[in-house]
């Protein structure tokens, strides 16, 4: 079982802004901040499930081709509220929200690219 997952961003300011109105849809919100570093999950977890964290070094750490973070959504009408704030706040679509017959049912998500290239989803697994 994974305990957290970390990526590195070119825009910290940004970044932040981005993932504090994107991950807010899904209920989500800072767990702990330090300098170049921003955790979050759900309230009450005792430490940060996600981390977005300053890049230090030109040529550093990239969006790597095929990584994918999915994020557990509690119903479809967040998954939705998801989708539409990340283009808001600049992502590009990768998969609008919908059933997806393909995978593991049930299954409703949704699909971005963040500002630094990661692919990242809302998925809500509860029947409607």
């Amino acid at each position: 079982m994974l305990d957290h997952v970390s990526v590195p961003v070119s825009d910290f300011a940004r970044a932040t802004s981005f993932y504090d109105a994107v991950l807010g849809t899904l209920g989500w919100v800072r767990i702990k901040e330090r300098v170049g570093a921003v955790g979050y999950g759900p309230p009450g977890r005792h430490a940060p499930a996600f981390w977005i964290l300053q890049r230090m070094e030109p040529g550093g750490a990239t969006a790597g081709f095929g990584l994918h973070i999915s994020f557990e959504a509690k119903d479809r009408p967040s998954v939705d509220a998801f989708f539409e704030t990340a283009l808001g706040q600049g992502a590009r679509n990768a998969g609008r929200p919908g059933v997806r017959s393909e995978y593991t049912q049930p299954f409703y998500g949704a699909f971005v690219i963040d500002l630094d290239g990661f692919k990242i989803e809302a998925v809500c697994r509860s029947e409607p």
